[in-house]
This record gives structure tokens, sequence and C-alpha cells, in this order.
């Protein structure tokens, strides 16, 4: 019986076949994309540290003695206390002033929302020239700055015997945010279909229990945006309670905060304490009611 051995020139191999241009390409562009995820995540790293580092040194300096920061007002801390704070809480008289820049900042909200919804539906629904160019007139509205105004409306307060007042403050924020609320609520109404107002009427619904029974519900992503929005400029504003808020009884936590800027000299183991206390509710409010908020843009962001 012979055996037959095949040497190794006459042994067949597997071709093995060359790298395709495809192949090529596809790993040219994940990494590509594994450059470009890495660079943006170092960039959204500097971005989140440039608008953390900031509140951090706030916070850190207003937990320093006076002595402490006056030896390395950029160094290391070497000893904390909280009088800073107890201080600042006497001084401004932080229980009245936090509750009265409550009072104005939760009467403001209701305000704007329930005017700039009833105002934004028949410009959203009517289709006339007039409606297009009152709604235009509203856009401009938005680029105004206050100073502009600010005469004329002490003045319009001071005829109204409104100076000195919350109702006075509320018309004020009212007027000066109603163009938003209106860009906003007529942006959204817009892409609510026209069916359902259609069904409404068939039913018998007239135009105020359409827009309360049908509309408004629908109104509530892009209210909690727009609430977010109003919240935060009526807060933190100064300019409007420090002119036309006189008594001292009245005054908001940013007008009292702003009592410890002296035009010689600033403390800032005074003055960032009072800052720090003035936006505390607020933080606290955007803490607990983050999902709420998130939720409700989300779901203005994708409708069926």
């Amino acid at each position: 019986m012979t055996s037959h051995t095949l040497s190794p020139e006459t042994e067949t191999r597997p071709a093995v076949p060359p790298p395709s241009v495809g192949s090529a390409s596809a790993a040219s562009r994940s990494g590509r994309r594994r450059a470009l995820h890495g660079l943006g995540t170092v960039l959204l790293c500097l971005g989140v540290l440039v608008f953390v580092l900031p509140f951090v040194f706030t916070v850190i300096t207003s937990l320093r003695t006076a002595a402490d920061v006056a030896r390395a007002p950029l160094g290391i801390p070497h000893s904390f206390t909280l009088s800073n704070f107890i201080t600042a809480f006497q001084q401004i008289h932080y229980g009245r002033s936090a509750l009265n820049t409550l009072l104005i900042t939760t009467l403001s909200c209701v305000s704007i929302t329930v005017v700039g919804s009833l105002a934004s539906y028949p410009l959203a629904r009517i289709t006339q020239k007039w409606s297009t160019w009152m709604f235009r007139l509203f856009i401009v509205g938005t680029s105004v700055p206050v100073f502009v105004v600010m005469a004329p409306l002490y003045l319009l307060m001071r005829d109204l015997n409104l100076l000195d007042s919350y109702a006075g403050v509320v018309l004020i924020y009212t007027a000066l945010n109603l163009p938003v609320a209106v860009f906003f609520y007529t942006s959204f109404i817009r892409s609510v279909p026209v069916d359902l107002e259609e069904a409404a009427a068939l039913d018998g619904c007239g135009a105020f229990r359409t827009f309360f029974t049908i509309i408004l519900p629908l109104l509530r992503p892009v209210t909690s945006t727009l609430l977010t929005f109003v919240a935060l400029q009526v807060w933190n504003d100064l300019l409007i309670p420090l002119v036309f808020l006189q008594n001292p009884d009245k005054r908001t936590v940013m007008v009292n905060a702003y009592s410890f800027i002296d035009p010689h000299t600033v403390q800032p183991t005074t003055l960032f304490p009072a800052a720090l206390l003035g936006v505390l509710p607020l933080l606290l409010i955007f803490v607990f009611l983050q999902r709420h908020v998130v939720a409700g843009m989300s779901a203005g962001a994708v409708k069926s």
C-alpha cells in the first residue's frame, strides 16, 4: 500500500482576500467619530467647569473668614464659618424680602400665563392681515430694552397711583414679558390641529369653552418652559423693584442684596452670602421640580 505525501509546495492554502476599500473607509469614519466624540466630551467638560467654578468659588468664599480672604483671596482656605450667612440673613431681612419676591414672582407668572395664552389664541387662528401685523408687533416688543421705557413707565405708574405697590410691579413685569409669552403660545397653538376645535364647535362649544377645555390643557408643555424663563427673569431682576418700590418693607431679595455693594469697597464675605441666599429658594424649587420641567419641555418637542 503506497502512501502519498504532499510537499509544502503542493499544499493548497486558503486564499486571503485583499482588504476592500469599503471596510477601510468604514474604519476611517469610525475613527473620526470616536475622535469627534472625545473632542465633544472635552469641550463639554470645559463648558461645565466654566459655569461651575464661579459658583464653587462663591460658596467657598462665603464660608471663609474675612481675615482668611484678605490674606489669600484665591488661595486655599484655612478656616470656615457660618457667621457670614447669619449676618447676611439678618441684614437683608431675608424672611420678609424672600416672601415679597415670591409673591411678585407668583403673581407675575400667573398674569403672564393667563393674558399671554388668551391673546395668542385669536392671533394663531385668525388669518387676516391685521392679526399677522399684530403678532409681528409683539415680536418687535421682545427686542425693546427695559431701559428705554423706564422713564415713561415711572410717569405712568405715578399717574395711576401704583408707585410703591405690588400691583404696579406685577403689571410692569406682565407688560415686559407679554411679547415672549405671545411668541411661545402663538407658535405652539398654530401646530395644534384645527380639527379638534371644529369637533368641539359641532358639539356646541363656544370660543371660550373651546379654549379652556381643549386648547389650554394642550399648552402645559410650553407653559412649563415659559414659566421657567419668566420666573428666572422676575426673581433675579434688580432694576424694576429698585426703581418702583421705595418702601423697605416691600423690597425684594436682590434689592436688599444690592445694598451690600459699596462704591468704594466690596466685601466678598458679606456680598457673596447675600447673593447665595437670594438665589437659594429658586435653586431649591428647580432642583425638586426638575423632572416636571424637563418632561414638559420634552413633551412640547414631540407632538402627534
